[in-house]
This record gives C-alpha cells, sequence and structure tokens, in this order.
C-alpha cells in the first residue's frame, strides 16, 4: 500500500470530484496550491435539507430480492470508494466523488409521508430495505435520528422491515429491534468486506471497524434479531482471500445466512476507484483491474440482470465456489420469514383513540 500526503485526503474514499454526467462545461483545476489543498481537507461535511414528495422507492430488479426501499439520506459519509450509490448524487447536481461524502441529502419529512403511505388503504404490505442505496445509519443519524423513528413506525404498524448497514450504531435501537423480532417483522444484514483493518481505512474510511461489525452481529444475535452477514463487494486481487475468514468469524457471532456480490464499477464509480486504486495499491493495480474486468465480460461496469452482481468466467465462479463452500463450513443456516400478516393500516386512528 502506498499513498502520499501531498495528493492524499486521508478520511476521504474518493480523491478528488468528477464532472457529473449532465454537465456541458466545468472548470477544472489541473495542480492544486498548498492553501487550496489544506482548504479541502479541513471542509466539513454539509447537511443538506429536502422535503419529497414520496419517500418508498419501488425496486425493479430480480437482484436485489426485496419490493421496496426507503432511504433517509442521499450521500454517505462513510466514504465508500467502491458504492453504486455515488451514481444517484448526480441528480441533485453534486458530483460523485468527494461530495457525495462531504454533502449529506437530508429528508426531513420521512415519518410523515411513511404514516401517510402506511395509513392509505391501499398499501400492501412487503418488507421494505433500510437502505437501498447509502447507509441509513451513517454518522448523522447519531444526531437526527431518522432512522430510529422510522423503526418506530414500522413497529406502530406492525410493517416488515430489512436493514443493512456497516455501522455499529444500530445498537443504539436494540430495544425497538427486539420488538419488531417478536413479531418476525425484521432482519438485518451487516456488510463487512474483509478482516485487514489497514485496507478498511482506506476502503471504507469513516465506517466501523470490521471488529466492530462483528461484536453487532454478536450483539443482534443475542437478543433474538434475525441476522446475517454481507461480503460485498469483493474486490478481486483485494479482499477475496478475506472470504473465509469473514465468514467464520460471522458464523462464529451468530449469524444466521450470508451474501456476497463482486463488485462492478458503473459510471462515475470507474474513475474514482481507478484513482484510488493507483494511489493506494500501485504494484498490482493493473492486475486488479484486469480480474475486475475478467469478471464482467471485459468491462469493469456491468448492468446486466442476473449477471451484474455475481459476475462470471473463471475468477468470478473461483470466487463464488469458495464463497459457498466458506458458508457451508461456518454459517448455521437460521430460516427466516417475514410476517406481513399483522400489519394494520388503522394503528394511527387506534393510538388516537386512547387519548
Amino acid at each position: 500500500m502506498q499513498n502520499t500526503a501531498v495528493d492524499y485526503f486521508k478520511g476521504r474514499g474518493a480523491q478528488f470530484n468528477p464532472n457529473t454526467r449532465f454537465q456541458k462545461n466545468a472548470y477544472v483545476q489541473e495542480h492544486y496550491e498548498g492553501l487550496d489543498e489544506a482548504y479541502l481537507l479541513k471542509e466539513k461535511t454539509e447537511i443538506i435539507y429536502t422535503s419529497p414528495k414520496t419517500i418508498i422507492n419501488k425496486v425493479d430488479s430480480e437482484d436485489i430480492g426485496l419490493a421496496y426501499s426507503l432511504n433517509p439520506y442521499q450521500g454517505c459519509e462513510h466514504g465508500c470508494v467502491y458504492c453504486f450509490a455515488r451514481n444517484t448524487h448526480e441528480y441533485w447536481g453534486y458530483s460523485a466523488g468527494l461530495d457525495f461524502e462531504r454533502k449529506i441529502i437530508v429528508k426531513r419529512n420521512v415519518i410523515e409521508l411513511l404514516e401517510k403511505q402506511f395509513s392509505s388503504k391501499r398499501w400492501k404490505p412487503q418488507p421494505i430495505m433500510l437502505s437501498g442505496n447509502t447507509d441509513c445509519y451513517q454518522p448523522i443519524e447519531r444526531e437526527l435520528e431518522i432512522t430510529r423513528r422510522i423503526l418506530q413506525t414500522c413497529l406502530k404498524y406492525k410493517h416488515p422491515v430489512a436493514i443493512i448497514t456497516k455501522n455499529a450504531l444500530i445498537k443504539r435501537d436494540l430495544d425497538i429491534l427486539k420488538q419488531l423480532a417478536q413479531h418476525q417483522l425484521v432482519h438485518v444484514m451487516i456488510s463487512v468486506t474483509g478482516t485487514n483493518e489497514k485496507i478498511r481505512q482506506l476502503l471504507e474510511p469513516r465506517t466501523s471497524s470490521y471488529l466492530s461489525r462483528i461484536d453487532t452481529l454478536r450483539t443482534l444475535a443475542e437478543n433474538g434479531i434475525p441476522c446475517g452477514v454481507m461480503v460485498a463487494p469483493i474486490i478481486p486481487g483485494i479482499n477475496n482471500h478475506d472470504i473465509p475468514g469473514v465468514l467464520e468469524m460471522a458464523g462464529n457471532a451468530g449469524a444466521g445466512t450470508a451474501g456476497m456480490t463482486i463488485v462492478r464499477l458503473n459510471g462515475a464509480v470507474e474513475p474514482i476507484f481507478k484513482d484510488w486504486l493507483l494511489k493506494n495499491f500501485p504494484d498490482r493495480a493493473d492486475k486488479v483491474w484486469s480480474q475486475i474486468c475478467e469478471c464482467h465480460d471485459g468491462k469493469v461496469s456491468d448492468s446486466r440482470k442476473g449477471v451484474r452482481m455475481r459476475g462470471e468466467g473463471k475468477i468470478a465462479e473461483s470466487i463464488g465456489q469458495l464463497f459457498k463452500l466458506s458458508k457451508s463450513r461456518f454459517i448455521k443456516a437460521h430460516n427466516f420469514e417475514f410476517n406481513t400478516k399483522a400489519f394494520n393500516c388503522n394503528a394511527n386512528d387506534i393510538q388516537l383513540s386512547l387519548f
């Protein structure tokens, strides 16, 4: 691993702001002066509030497995350099690079919209995923507690909810999660991409440590909350050899299921990741890049349904086989099915009648 203080922004995944696909013209600064760089390093995260008209998103993808997602935040301070959600930041007029990590859009009217949706006679309850895009437990959640209030609303209406996160902050909400679990209304996946903490600090700079995530799995399992581990994304030449170690630790912690995806670098994520790769792993950058391409029919991007998440070819098959063998060895599968029969669209009326 190699990077220099001169051209590397520690604590951030992306190292620059690429132009958005919607920009016709852009100002370009070829060489940063010392003062410019010092300013960029000190720039704080900016919170931008918005009030959308809808909050639940229909997921039209056979690769996801859930019909709906809900994202209280757009952009993510975790700074995972490979994150596919970076591309969505361009729709807000921001770059998929540093802007994605430093300009966090907060949807202030989430609970109002969620109550309205759940109270509708036309709403048919199906599990909603938190979050299908950016992490619902990213750092700003500690202060704003929007995710906590979403879970409280799901409990109130007895609505099923799935969660995926890299942040140990989820343990703060154990009280609500345990109540949801009593009704089979919640399932949690903890994302663990490897075992090497030095690589984690470069790859996912503002996330919880790997050991902290494994401890989170253990806490969830001990409290009767159905949970599993997501080894995603697997990057050939970076973390693929960590698969058995991750699954062994997760299995020992009580994970009842496991999933995986192979990295794909669509849109602006491609130049962001390549820049990161060259700065941190110059000795193996070409090999890693070549292996990613081999998993996606000669490209690093892949939008083919049914293939994009697992890849194809000999390298993808080797990774898939290692995952399958490790999963069968270390994960004691727990069957889980969401309860949709407990849902009550009249929960708000019942609560009001108590007064």
